[in-house]
């Protein structure tokens, strides 16, 4: 995995969870900043403050109320019409909390957001985090798979630069939940020495083998399950190719369906994806000829619940809506298993329209 991201050394650890990689990451770029918070505490530390943007996962907020930072010291940065952190916006907000007397210490870009699927300008904004000592994390647990593919992996453009990144396999690779990766870029075992408890009664150091191995100190979980063994059992039957094929499959269907929106009647896609999330409204034939004004969008944002309700209840599928960043709910189709196909992603669509005809 380090390999893939284009390290040529680094670390490691299996979590429970993409949140809690983010967590560490935070944690351990808060660690390198400040090394006697271990044993210090908060107390007599500036100000700290971090940077993700408006479409970053939620964990950051829980993770930074977690840690004590408080979620009023991250200071969200604008994305543009696609959900890109916009690196612009970045530099002014680190000179801003500069100004303000705050201690900046970490970016946390997002390689896949979670509706939007975007990727952010990672060479960019690896640049600002070079400029100001900046500590880079990527979270890309949902676009990291992209890596593995020759053909896609330019989404991930930059990512290299980052100082850690959290990946989950067990998305689009589709190894067994859960298997979430925190990989680093460090050779100094900054890991254990943020983390180590050295309990003498688990890692004694003279045991008969290459110590090493006995990486649960460099984790705050005691009792853990071999999240990594699932990956490496998942790469060891399909090969590198198999893992590949498995994120072109994916992206080929979503372009597929993507295709199908575009001709299909009463079917209005939100923008152009990049990934494998596809968000799109249906508007029923009661709706085609209205104009576009607040009425006509206070009636489409009820329609998307109503046909969840339906499908539900029916059971012929199940399908996620929400409103987004001032859009009336919309559908947002996730493509990730290699066992589906394109018949299935066109029962998707008649089956919406069957549902929300009479709407």
């Amino acid at each position: 995995m380090i390999e893939f991201i284009g390290w040529k050394e680094g670390d490691g650890i299996f979590n429970p969870g993409g949140s809690v990689s983010n967590m560490y990451a935070m944690n351990l770029a808060r660690y390198k900043y400040c090394p006697e918070i271990k044993e210090k505490g908060l107390s007599g530390l500036p100000r700290l403050v971090l940077f993700a943007s408006e479409e970053c996962h939620y964990s950051m907020n829980k993770a930074a109320s977690f840690l004590g930072i408080g979620t009023q010291n991250i200071y969200f940065i604008a994305t543009d019409e696609r959900g890109k952190m916009i690196p612009e916006e970045l530099e002014k907000q680190v000179q801003r909390a500069r100004k303000e007397g705050a201690a900046p210490f970490l970016v946390c870009a997002t390689a896949g957001t979670t509706v939007l699927g975007a990727f952010d300008p990672l060479d960019k904004v690896a640049d600002i985090c070079e400029k100001y000592g900046l500590w880079l994390h990527v979270d890309a647990s949902w676009g990291g798979s992209a890596l593995m593919s020759r053909k896609h992996r330019k989404l991930l453009q930059g990512i290299h630069r980052a100082d850690s990144v959290a990946w989950n396999p067990h998305k689009m690779l589709m190894a067994g939940i859960q298997c979430c990766a925190l990989l680093v870029k460090d050779n100094s075992d900054l890991l254990k020495k943020c983390y180590s408890a050295k309990a003498s009664y688990l890692f004694q150091q003279d045991k008969f083998y290459d110590v090493s191995y006995d990486t649960g100190d460099k984790s705050i979980q005691c009792s853990r399950r071999p999240d990594a063994f699932k990956f490496w059992m998942t790469w060891k039957a399909l090969g590198t190719a198999g893992l590949e094929e498995r994120v072109n499959r994916a992206l080929a269907l979503a372009s597929y369906l993507v295709g199908e929106i575009k001709k299909r009647e009463g079917f209005q896609l939100l923008l152009e994806p990049e990934y494998a999330n596809i968000c799109f409204w249906y508007i029923p034939p009661s709706l085609r000829k209205t104009e576009e004004g607040p009425e006509f969008w206070e009636k489409l944002h009820q329609v998307a619940p109503v046909i969840k309700e339906r499908m539900m209840k029916k059971g012929s599928m199940m399908l996620g809506y929400q409103p987004h960043r001032g859009k009336v709910n919309f559908f947002r189709q996730v493509v990730i298993s290699p066992q589906v196909s394109r018949e299935d992603m066109d029962f998707l669509l008649d089956e919406i329209d069957s549902l929300g005809r009479d709407l």
